[in-house]
């Protein structure tokens, strides 16, 4: 069986041929253009909003060696945690050189996001034809929430792109001669990662455990490498974690807000969406708490408490949980809303949300047949679960679709191992993804720009991979 790295394309060339190599810049080159002229229109017009506002200050005060710490009205300075350091601190990086302003984070999503691109076609060009890696580049390049979340100084965007470049370094791992080499990149790219949203540590065994070449199952040394790659992704966020446990009322991994968002889960009244914990729903034991690391770990508890005295009623959220964050994301366009509603008004939020969940949704839906067609095993049943996933991708409960997904990738089973080295890896990649956001969100509360995380790696399993499936 001929590894990745020999696959002939459609044309005869090696996936690093000179001319599949263009396509990539080319592809690039075109997504970072659309980015730019986002960015030069919204540069002046969208400030920061959100997240992002908090984002914007930290950035520039680590530009100032100030550190991720933060100034109150009072002039007091504390070290914080809150959120979570990669994505202030790679936008601290460029203020550093390029000055504190809004666009020069725009400008990096723009560049991040052209990455992406890149390493979308070099990803599907390892397994499919020429034609459908450039539509899986384009298709990405091309995905109007993306795009339109280039301004956004938010991390859901930029999480979305580099997963894309996760999946890359875990396919080149898998079939390269210098495999330990892209397995340690892999490792940093999701320590990173994880430092932007910590969440994503979930991902980092999956893709250790898929970074490796097809031919038999092998689960030992894919075991070995889900190990490496995680321990590697720890690594990075170690220093992190000790400054924390240095700098501030109690340990914390990377950001000081899951006690929160537990919190937020549990409620009844918050309806599985996000509600702020002020005022009277702060809870009695945590009023007088105001360490931020100490708080969030009353928050915590509170949260638990509320699971045990009530824990159907948890568990009667997770449907609502699940809708709000992947029947509709609309990040794009309630970023840009709240930045600057005069600019961006309802009418322009609902035309972008229509567009961008309409390309979601045949993604979706593409993703789902892709993976009813792949190989020979239960395929009557994969099918089987697919029609009604599909059925349910271009309908309201989309949330269905996603899960539906999810399970007709599973049903592969051993083939997912055994399949042609790529097509099986994204596949299983992108229902890891997925099904890793349900659970997390199922758990604390949802929103439809935590589901956005998994709109770049759809763009990839949607277009398959162009081969005549095993046969009937």
């Amino acid at each position: 069986m001929t590894g990745a790295a020999d696959v002939v394309g459609a044309q005869g060339k090696t996936p690093n041929s000179n001319g599949f190599l263009r396509d990539a810049c080319w592809l690039s080159a075109l997504a970072l253009v659309l980015r730019l002229l986002v960015v030069l229109w919204a540069k002046d017009r969208f400030p920061p909003a959100d997240d992002g506002s908090f984002y914007h200050v930290v950035a520039g005060r680590i530009a100032h060696g100030q550190g991720y710490t933060w100034l109150w009205p009072d002039g007091a300075v504390t070290h914080a945690a809150h959120y979570p350091v990669g994505y202030p601190a790679l936008l601290g990086l460029a203020y550093a050189v390029f000055g504190p302003r809004p666009v020069v984070a725009m400008w990096v999503n723009a560049v991040l996001g052209s990455l992406a691109v890149f390493a979308a076609q070099r990803s599907v060009i390892r397994y499919g034809s020429r034609r459908r890696a450039s539509i899986a580049a384009l298709l990405l390049a091309l995905h109007p929430g993306l795009v339109f979340y280039t301004p956004a100084l938010m991390t859901e965007g930029v999480s979305a792109e580099m997963l894309v470049v996760a999946t890359w370094l875990s396919l080149l791992a898998g079939s390269s001669r210098a495999s330990r080499g892209w397995l340690v990149a892999l490792g940093v790219c999701l320590g990173g990662l994880c430092l932007v949203r910590p969440q994503l540590l979930l991902m980092a065994p999956i893709f250790g455990f898929f970074s490796l070449s097809a031919s038999e199952p092998r689960y030992g040394v894919r075991l070995v490498r889900a190990s490496i790659v995680t321990g590697i992704a720890l690594a990075v966020c170690l220093p992190w974690t000790l400054r924390n446990c240095a700098r501030m009322d109690r340990c914390v991994f990377v950001s000081a807000n899951g006690g929160w968002n537990l919190l937020i889960g549990s409620a009844p009244e918050a309806n599985g969406a996000w509600i702020p914990i002020e005022g009277a729903s702060v809870p009695v034991p945590c009023r007088n708490v105001f360490g931020e690391a100490e708080k969030d770990r009353c928050f915590g508890q509170a949260g638990l408490a509320n699971i045990r005295r009530s824990p159907l009623s948890f568990v009667q959220l997770i449907p609502r949980k699940l809708s709000v964050t992947f029947d509709y994301f609309g990040a794009p366009g309630h970023y840009l809303h709240t930045s600057n509603f005069r600019e961006f008004d309802e009418a322009k939020k609902l035309w972008l949300g229509i567009v961008e969940t309409g390309w979601e949704r045949l993604l979706l839906l593409s993703s789902i047949v892709q993976a009813a067609w792949a190989g020979r095993t239960r395929r009557e049943l994969r099918w089987a679960v697919a029609v009604p996933s599909g059925l349910f991708a271009v309908l309201r409960a989309g949330w269905l679709g996603y899960l539906g997904f999810v399970a007709t990738v599973l049903l592969s089973g051993k083939e997912l191992l055994k399949q042609p080295s790529g097509r099986a890896n994204v596949n299983a990649l992108t229902a890891g993804l997925v099904f890793s956001t349900a659970v997390t969100h199922a758990i604390f509360f949802g929103a439809g720009r935590y589901g956005f995380v998994c709109a770049a790696l759809l763009c990839l399993t949607a277009v398959g991979d162009g081969s005549r499936r095993e046969a009937a």
